[in-house]
């Protein structure tokens, strides 16, 4: 049975992670939402840590606060001064906005209440569901495995990297 503490933890982790990816895409100087991206990143592992994932704890904290959220300061470092503003959005682009997050939320909770593919498979397995197993069903290569999702992410975010410095190099 989970104790009283785990929960509240949960719920104090999760209200957190609520409130700095709100004001991740709100704030308007960049390096402050690359900071509160940072945050949300940090309070992600914790969960992964209280359910007893310290191998994806680690790698989150690696690799996704380390490794990507630096390559994100060092691109705007390279392409905007950090310090300034962005511009406010017109109302327009406000309420589009809007209506592509809903549509957004829309489509994954859809996604997740419907598509059975990967946790069907991998819940009727009949075996304790442990990180080498999720690993092997995501970076599979049969029909429901992400390696190519995953190998093609990579390549697109590495074009933006380079793409940032080519603009930068031209100021």
């Amino acid at each position: 049975m989970e104790s009283v503490g785990n929960i509240i933890l949960y719920f104090i982790v999760a209200i957190a992670i609520i409130v700095f990816s709100v004001l991740t895409v709100t704030t308007r100087k960049i390096l402050r939402s690359a900071t509160y991206l940072l945050f949300v990143l940090f309070a992600t592992a914790i969960i992964y840590f209280q359910m007893d994932y310290q191998f994806l704890g680690a790698v989150q904290i690696a690799v996704y606060a380390g490794g990507i959220l630096v390559l994100f300061v060092f691109a705007i470092m390279l392409t905007q001064q950090p310090g300034k503003n962005a511009d406010a959005l017109a109302t327009h682009r406000r309420w589009l906005g809007l209506s592509a997050a809903l549509a957004g939320v829309a489509l994954c909770g859809y996604g997740l209440f419907s598509y059975a593919g990967f946790a069907g498979r991998l819940l009727s397995s009949g075996v304790d569901v442990n990180m080498e197993k999720i690993g092997q069903f995501l970076l599979s290569t049969d029909k429901f495995g992400y390696l190519l999702p995953f190998e093609a992410i990579s390549v697109l975010l590495l074009a933006c990297i380079i793409g940032g410095v080519v603009i930068a190099r031209r100021r």
